[in-house]
């Protein structure tokens, strides 16, 4: 095969510019596109191919081939330049398409939830009794009989332990009927001075009515110190009634528990009525005793309450049980 002519090349340049364009036409990716510039414009191209032939060529004509190749590769560069332009923009009204939000359409987000009645009332509790310097304990619900009643100054035929009907379990352990059993607990692992507040949940075996469940949830405060009387006892509870219901009036009656003496019940007047909200009384020397502390040397109170019944007493609430069904309409009021 002889040498390419001028006319050779010329027509090869052309036929390339044909293919060329017309592939480029035909492409519909941009990972095709850059494929077909490294084939056609590519250092190993086929625009370079056609141009090793220039060599062979007389001197007058090179220029001829050299300008001819030049508006051939331009042409083929713009046209990739525009195609990719193209499928560029399809690909992103495509995807534009398929991602569309619909910002018209109301949201799949989840309506707020918010405490429970009866954690609404612990937390109002815990929050005064913190802010009074008690730092919040807890222990377990399965105890001994030595937590509940024995280390509490309940002796074994004690007729206050039928005050208390418990569920026992079959390892002779029990449900906690108080959560006093922590302030024993507490007690003995730590020396004097002691301010705690106890929440948690108690059982007792009682029948379920308006005002009676066989679970509910307690919090009882201690404090021990040397030199602690009535009036602490009694200023702190005032403080702590008038915290949650305001400026009520507070009354002490006295009563009866193992583990206190002197006991007391208290009661506020809400709604122009007395009502009992918690009980309380001076540790007894036998309690402190039973934890290793000198009852001559400290004094020491103590007090509980229920907290369904300050819920109750606080919302107005007729029946315990509206605690536990889970009704959606009752408990959107709180």
């Amino acid at each position: 095969m002889g040498a390419p002519t001028l006319a050779d090349l010329a027509q090869a340049l052309q036929d390339l510019e044909r293919n060329g364009l017309a592939a480029i036409r035909e492409a519909t990716t941009p990972a095709v596109l850059e494929q077909l510039r490294v084939d056609y414009l590519g250092k190993k191209g086929e625009l370079s191919q056609v141009l090793r032939g220039m060599g062979q060529l007389p001197p007058a004509e090179r220029p001829q081939v050299g300008a001819l190749a030049n508006q051939v590769k331009d042409r083929l560069q713009e046209a990739l330049a525009e195609r990719v332009a193209q499928v560029q923009a399809v690909q992103m009204q495509a995807r534009l398409q398929a991602e569309t939000l619909d910002v018209t359409m109301p949201g799949l987000g989840q309506t707020p939830g918010h405490a429970h009645p009866l954690q609404q009332m612990m937390h109002r509790v815990l929050d005064v009794f913190v802010g009074l310097g008690y730092q919040v304990v807890q222990g377990p619900e399965v105890e001994t009989d030595y937590y509940n009643f024995a280390a509490l100054n309940f002796l074994p035929d004690h007729p206050a332990r039928d005050m208390q009907d418990t569920y026992y379990l079959p390892d002779g352990r029990l449900l906690r009927t108080h959560t006093s059993t922590v302030q024993i607990r507490y007690m003995e692992a730590h020396q004097p001075p002691v301010r705690i507040v106890v929440p948690g949940r108690v059982y007792r075996r009682d029948a379920v009515d308006a005002t009676h469940s066989a679970m509910f949830h307690q919090v009882e405060i201690l404090a021990v110190a040397p030199g602690l009387t009535f009036t602490d006892l009694k200023g702190t509870l005032v403080t702590f009634i008038q915290a949650l219901f305001g400026q009520v009036p507070v009354r002490f009656r006295a009563s009866y528990f193992p583990f206190t003496e002197p006991s007391a019940e208290v009661d506020l007047q809400w709604r122009g009525r007395w009502l009992e909200v918690l009980g309380c009384g001076m540790v007894d020397p036998n309690v402190l005793q039973a934890v290793g502390y000198d009852p001559e040397q400290y004094t020491g109170f103590a007090a509980g309450l229920g907290v369904e019944r300050l819920a109750m007493i606080f919302h107005e609430i007729d029946d315990i049980r509206r605690f536990y069904t889970s009704d959606l309409r009752f408990l959107r009021q709180f």
